[in-house]
């Protein structure tokens, strides 16, 4: 794989800004070599890691923190601490970006390049072999599944060139911002989505307390509208790595539960 070093050549201190780089170093490196992770890694409505995360420190995404922990490998997302990665760039140090993916086969792409990057290609091998093959056995044989909205808040949902539309599509379930002319999501309008008629309505956990940015999801139409489910695997649903399968196993079970009751 291009870009990939040899075990002994790899980096001894490496450092991760971002949440899915993160946990895909904390999947992937050897004992003692990742430093250094975000401080989302250790929120558990983020970060399918959290308790992981306990035992690594964690830096502010400020490139007066990474300097002073000597890294010789950087990692950050391409959406995230712009400034910080053009800082320690300036600088001299080796600053790898992961963009955000938008379907399952990028996921396998990532977990492969992180492991060429941390000198740990065999233990990529073996997971990117263990996703795909839990992948074909939660892969739906069809799509005639029920028609769902995924409603996020401010009435925001997501289209099918996106992560979770991905995962929705691989489920074999409809998606209705597909439906509405949406590919990459955005705003649904409460009234358009309960003439919409969804079969299944999926909002994701509530992070707790209260927010007039979630207010919306629970509105008593909601439930008028169709089914309504929350997503218990919330921060499976973030990044590229293995436990994106959990969420959709979870989607599948979604769909076999509401296909009995039918």
């Amino acid at each position: 794989m291009a870009g990939s070093v040899p075990a002994q050549d790899a980096p001894e201190r490496v450092v991760s800004l971002n949440l899915c780089t993160d946990q895909l170093a904390m999947l992937l490196a050897a004992p003692g070599q990742l430093v250094s992770v975000s401080q989302l890694a250790r929120d558990p409505r983020s970060s399918a890691m959290a308790e992981a995360a306990l035992g690594v420190p964690t830096n502010d995404s400020s490139a007066e923190a990474v300097v002073l922990l000597n890294p010789d490998l950087v990692l950050a997302g391409t959406w995230t601490t712009r400034a910080t990665v053009e800082m320690l760039r300036q600088l001299g140090y080796r600053v790898e970006l992961f963009a955000p993916i938008n379907a399952l086969t990028e996921a396998r792409d990532n977990i492969a390049r992180m492991g060429a990057l941390l000198g740990a290609e065999a233990r990529a091998s073996e997971m990117t072999a263990a996703f795909d093959e839990r992948l074909a056995d939660l892969r739906a044989d069809d799509t005639d599944g029920p028609r769902v909205a995924l409603y996020y808040a401010l009435g925001n949902t997501a289209g099918r060139e996106t992560l979770p539309g991905d995962l929705l599509a691989t489920a074999g379930l409809k998606n209705i911002a597909a439906e509405k002319g949406l590919p990459f999501g955005g705003a649904l309008p409460l009234e358009e989505l309960v003439l919409s008629d969804p079969d299944l309505i999926l909002i994701g956990r509530p992070y707790g307390g209260h927010a007039r940015a979630t207010e919306l999801l629970q509105h008593p139409a909601l439930k008028q509208a169709g089914d309504v489910a929350i997503l218990q695997s919330g921060p499976a649903w973030s990044c590229e790595t293995p436990f994106l399968l959990d969420a959709l196993q979870e989607l599948v079970e979604l769909r076999r539960t509401w296909e009995a009751a039918q």
